[in-house]
């Protein structure tokens, strides 16, 4: 019987734990591409219904409320497909980061419960800005194809 050192056990745990790792960014950018997009649907089943929020309750700063009626509900269907695919992970990570942002403090009567959602979905999103959308991405394929076509890395001379 083998005697293993302590280093040798955690670094076997290590390697345990960093098998799930891109299974964990798959979850947490499903997750949060799920709640961003049913708030999307949510917004073109009652059109006149969003248009008048946007009149009348949010205020979202430096746009006409059409616009940003507009522009809100495109980013709600837009961003999370893109970001459960892993395409363009870091930049649709940023980009629903602000948006998260945007609306958080555009409208007013937001409860504690809805501002700890928003601050969730923040932060998970700023884990998937700054540690990339994972393994399980069309950003890690692509990058692969890239470097075994090419032989080097996006954005290497």
């Amino acid at each position: 019987m083998q005697v293993r050192t302590v280093a040798d056990i955690v670094s076997r745990l290590i390697k345990g734990i960093e098998f799930f790792t891109p299974l964990f960014d798959l979850a947490i950018r499903l997750y949060v591409a799920k709640a961003f997009f049913w708030s999307g649907l949510t917004k073109i089943q009652s059109w006149d219904s969003t248009l008048s929020l946007f009149a009348n309750e949010y205020a979202v700063p430096l746009l006409p409320p059409e616009l940003a009626a507009y522009l809100g509900t495109a980013a709600e269907l837009i961003l999370p497909p893109l970001l459960a695919l892993g395409l363009g992970g870091r930049l649709i990570a940023l980009a629903a980061f602000i948006f998260n942002l945007v609306a958080a403090t555009s409208y007013p009567d937001i409860s504690e419960a809805g501002i700890k959602d928003h601050m969730l979905w923040g932060a998970l999103l700023a884990a998937t800005f700054f540690h990339g959308p994972g393994r399980l991405s069309l950003d890690h394929l692509i990058g692969r194809y890239f470097r075994r076509v090419h032989g080097r890395r996006i954005g290497d001379r």
